[in-house]
């Protein structure tokens, strides 16, 4: 089990925080960490968005969120996507 989830909701170029293009999130076990960005699947894969995010090299903007609006990110996503 992780020590600490951390997610954010990808605001693509052309998006906003109402209309995210993505969820990412930061996985800390120990001194492990992983990052992953939720697919259409609904299935976790990683993902460099959040490095990438943290040098300038994402050409959208990460926002932090909390775990329950993660949740609700991913049911608006489930009936966009299905």
């Amino acid at each position: 089990m992780a020590d600490k989830v951390t997610y954010y909701s990808i605001i693509g170029v052309g998006r906003s925080t109402e209309n995210p293009s993505g969820l990412a999130r930061r996985t800390y076990k120990g001194a492990a960490r992983m990052d992953e960005s939720l697919r259409r699947d609904f299935t976790w894969g990683p993902t460099a968005a959040v490095t990438d995010w943290e040098y300038g090299n994402l050409p959208g903007e990460l926002v932090e969120i909390n775990s329950g609006e993660a949740e609700e990110l991913i049911e608006r996503f489930r009936e966009k996507w299905i």
